[in-house]
């Protein structure tokens, strides 16, 4: 047995459509297959040339799950790709340029694509910078004040700042930048960044990467930050329980007290886009350079 999803111009076949991937929320292969139709007119042009990690989960997000970043023999030929290099040897990653390929990455039960930060033709240079405030159990009101501070940081470099829910317990401070720097120049500007930030709220904000040093504080991690590193996609399904969905917000509201890190699902998500204009409209064409005083 099988299903249908048209996207743009292409119908892909799902396999087992009623296998159920999410168990708690009763969503299944064809539900997710459908998300990634559904949302590809605002997630494509945020992912579109960034080389893919596909994170999968065959039997479902109760049950292990891996990441698949070598492009298997029996995908395609019109999927695109790019082959990128690795030490001892090459990667080659699928590249979400279209609807058609998200829909066919659900069918291979792909739950979640992650992306790197830079792009398929100059893989080494970034084309944005991700802050992911990572909370260990504190107060999102808590999560949201630091993603605000970091964004009048941000714009005071001259940068423009975007905040996107992770699906999962914190958030992401998104900036474009123009690709004139490299992932070592660009990582350690933004470990500047996430240091002054800390230094700003020591109480609730660290640096520190191990665990037990951070004493319950929201952790700055800009580890994303680096060659072959990637990031939760834009409008990606996390692999949770009610399938949240990790979701691009207007800046305005990190004021709202009822934000919730995990708040949208794939049930949800489509009535939030019928609703609204997509707030990372033009996200690449705010790239800004980096600053070159630190």
């Amino acid at each position: 047995m099988s299903e249908t999803v048209r996207a743009g111009r292409r119908r892909i076949e799902i396999s087992h459509p009623d296998k159920v991937l999410f168990p708690k929320a009763r969503l299944t292969k064809l539900d997710l297959a459908r998300h990634y139709e559904r949302v590809a007119a605002a997630m494509v042009p945020l992912v579109r040339d960034h080389p893919v990690a596909m994170h999968s989960f065959p039997g479902g997000v109760d049950g292990p799950g891996f990441f698949a970043k070598d492009v298997p023999e029996h995908f395609p030929h019109w999927i695109q790709r790019v082959t990128v290099p690795k030490r001892g040897g090459t990667l080659t990653h699928v590249l979400a340029n279209d609807a058609a390929t998200l829909v066919y990455l659900a069918n291979q039960n792909c739950v979640t694509p992650h992306i790197w930060t830079s792009r398929a033709d100059r893989p080494r240079d970034p084309d944005r910078i991700v802050f992911d405030l990572d909370p260990p159990g504190t107060r999102f009101a808590d999560v949201r004040a630091a993603a605000r501070t970091l964004g009048d940081l941000l714009r005071e470099l001259r940068l423009e700042p975007f905040a996107m829910t992770t699906g999962s317990r914190g958030l992401h401070v998104v900036t474009p930048i123009r690709r004139a720097r490299d992932y070592e120049d660009v990582h350690a500007f933004a470990r500047v960044v996430s240091g002054a930030l800390a230094e700003h709220d020591p109480r609730r904000l660290t640096t520190e990467v191990r665990k037990a040093k951070r004493d319950g504080r929201i952790f700055i991690d800009v580890g994303r930050n680096a060659y072959a590193q990637h990031a939760v996609a834009p409008y990606a399904v996390r692999p949770r329980g009610t399938a949240p969905v990790a979701t691009p917000l207007r800046w305005e509201e990190l004021e709202d007290r009822g934000l919730r890190s995990d708040g949208w699902t794939i049930k949800t998500i489509g009535k939030r886009l019928d609703s609204q204009d997509d707030p990372w409209q033009g996200f690449r064409r705010a790239g800004r350079s980096l600053p070159r005083q630190r």
